[in-house]
């Protein structure tokens, strides 16, 4: 009957204020890779909008941003492509490579941290935070097989990359800035 139920009411509004939004934020002379970052995550708080893309603006002066955001966007297709489902959580018992251990390591100390300064609203200082991971996904990408034979390792190691992906596209979805 073409009615619109109320929460497809709803995506259609949001959406249409996030694209009047995408156009206003780029016309004040933000990034369109900054503006599609934070908007990708389709915020819900307009006001919490102009704090995330400063957050994301500083993210990219740091030296692990570029770096943060290739690693993001591979692990994003990684996860897409992934006919094997994550498990529901990372057993540490699983971890047999001394990289993924020392990623496993690493996302255990910098993301609740992490989180925490997102919750205070200091997103810069949270992806600041994030920056810390860039050496160990990076020796986790050279020497680590996600895709094991041994379906076990396989699901422990995609439930380590789905965590670090949750962890990393809190304040924006960092995998647009990747050049």
């Amino acid at each position: 009957d073409g009615m619109l139920s109320a929460s497809g009411f709803e995506t259609q509004l949001h959406d249409f204020m996030l694209d009047r939004l995408r156009g206003y934020l780029r016309d004040a002379g933000h990034g369109q890779d900054v503006v599609e970052s934070v908007l990708a995550q389709r915020p819900t708080r307009i006001d919490l909008v102009p704090a995330k893309l400063d957050a994301v603006q500083q993210f990219l002066a740091h030296d692990a941003a570029q770096a943060l955001a290739a690693a993001n966007k591979r692990i994003g297709n990684i996860l897409k492509k992934s006919d094997a489902a994550p498990a529901a959580s990372v057993n540490e018992s699983l971890l047999v490579e001394p990289a993924e251990k020392a990623l496993a390591g690493a996302l255990h100390m910098a993301g609740p941290l992490a989180d925490k300064l997102f919750d205070n609203g200091e997103y810069a200082a949270s992806l600041r935070e994030l920056a810390v991971l860039k050496a160990p996904v990076d020796a986790f990408f050279d020497s680590v097989m996600v895709n094991a034979d041994d379906p076990k390792l396989r699901a422990n190691r995609l439930a380590l990359l789905q965590s670090l992906h949750t962890a990393m596209n809190r304040v924006a979805d960092l995998s647009k800035l990747a050049a």
